[in-house]
């Protein structure tokens, strides 16, 4: 969520930034200010009131004190109190409308965020590993899990419905061999492992922004105010919600492996054969909470504990900066890293990494107490920076391997720093 106080002091300054994602929400800003001002005068009028309250309360002591009638001063009295109650009820009004106005803004992009409308205008920062050349036409990867038999879609509709899978024999281990890798890799790279529920109240996703912009993305429990997570991201920056973290534990580096639960609602059509879009999938989370000096650098930081994940396992990929336009709803800052399909000839998105200021933390008050240089006994609440990234989505890292791994007979390798903790060599059997 923005600062209201930002609001107010720069308009401007906050339309200008907000432009570059979407003139539309310049509109907001000023239905903000709109509703701000009408309070602020409402809360000057109130003041007012209080003062002539307190002036009318001293004459009508000091007209008793000397036997003398207040009548008309008590009606007074009576009239300021039923319009400072008027008021009274108009504060969570008016404080709910600004409230609901705010949550539909999205962060204001950072100044190292390139200007641009879509992904069109994402600026390439690198590219990485050496693309197989083939001498034999690549399958996808859903096609050499037919092969294989360890892709079953009839089942997993069966059992719910279109975009839920069944997998077995390798392709149900190598998942649980790349969730143990991954979160190794996460422990050595510092990250604290947690394991949490997939089910969260509201107030869980608007602390992180995935509501109400996507509240309709989300599977609800019926007659209950929880959801199943889209992402390990809602659970993990939540653990800190409403709570001030001491300075000395800063920062905090997190990992969880977590299903994940979306329901894609809008996006019929879209990669519809194979895991690459699915309802329900696996992904090893990582979560920083830092202090705005160190939030660049820790940003950094966590993208190339994923970019170490993808070099790990061998696997080409591409790093991209993300344009104002192209920006998750939360981000100011963030990097996607896209592995590389063969049968597709080109690279599909694996892990965002994205940087949230403080945007996150104050919808969720997750501060630390930055202490007073001048006293050391003072100190003041501060908001904490967020940052979060795939590390990585393991369905999609599953589905490349199985194609720049793959054999002429449909099999496919097993990336070597995955056999401690396989049995198999090659996949050759369901």
């Amino acid at each position: 969520m923005l600062d209201i106080k930002k609001i107010r002091q720069e308009p401007d300054l906050i339309k200008e930034l907000l432009s570059y994602r979407n003139l539309e929400f310049i509109n907001v800003i000023d239905q903000i200010l709109e509703v701000d001002e009408k309070w602020r005068k409402k809360l000057s009028e109130k003041e007012t009131l209080e003062a002539e309250r307190n002036k009318l309360s001293k004459l009508v002591g000091q007209k008793k004190a000397k036997g003398e009638d207040a009548e008309e001063e008590l009606k007074q009295l009576n009239t300021i109190k039923d319009n400072l109650k008027e008021i009274s009820e108009l504060e969570p009004i008016f404080s709910e409308e600004q409230k609901k106005l705010l949550l539909e803004l999205p962060n204001t992009p950072s100044s190292c965020t390139p200007r641009g409308k879509d992904e069109e205008d994402n600026k390439f920062i690198l590219e990485w590993g050496e693309k197989r050349e083939f001498d034999f036409t690549p399958l996808e990867h859903h096609e050499i899990g037919d092969k294989l038999k360890v892709f079953d879609f009839e089942r997993g509709v069966k059992l719910a419905k279109s975009r839920f899978t069944v997998m077995a024999g390798i392709a149900a281990k190598l998942e649980r061999a790349l969730m143990n890798f991954m979160l190794d890799k996460a422990s050595e790279n510092g990250h604290q492992e947690f394991n949490l529920p997939v089910i969260n109240n509201s107030e869980s996703l608007y602390g992180t922004g995935q509501f109400p912009k996507f509240k309709e993305d989300v599977f609800k429990l019926e007659n209950e105010d929880l959801y199943l997570i889209p992402t390990a991201e809602v659970p993990l920056t939540n653990l800190f919600r409403d709570e001030i973290i001491p300075e000395e534990s800063l920062p905090l580096r997190l990992t969880a492996f977590t299903p994940c639960f979306r329901s894609e609602a809008g996006s019929a059509g879209r990669d519809t054969r194979g895991i690459i879009r699915q309802h329900q999938f696996n992904k090893v989370e990582l979560v920083t909470i830092c202090k705005a000096e160190d939030a660049e650098a820790e940003h950094e930081r966590l993208t190339l504990n994923a970019e170490s994940i993808l070099q790990a396992l061998n696997l080409p990929y591409r790093k991209v900066q993300l344009c104002s336009g192209d920006l998750g709803f939360s981000a100011t800052r963030c990097y996607d890293l896209e592995v590389w399909f063969p049968s597709q000839n080109r690279y599909r998105e694996i892990s965002s990494c994205s940087w949230f200021s403080d945007f996150q933390a104050r919808r969720a008050q997750i501060r630390f107490k930055r202490p007073n240089p001048q006293n050391p006994k003072k100190s003041k609440n501060e908001l904490l920076h967020t940052i979060n990234g795939s590390g990585l989505a393991i369905g999609r890292t599953l589905a490349a391997i199985m194609e720049n791994y793959q054999n002429e007979n449909g099999s496919f390798e097993i990336p070597e720093v995955l056999t401690p903790y396989l049995h198999e060599k090659l996949a050759q059997t369901a």
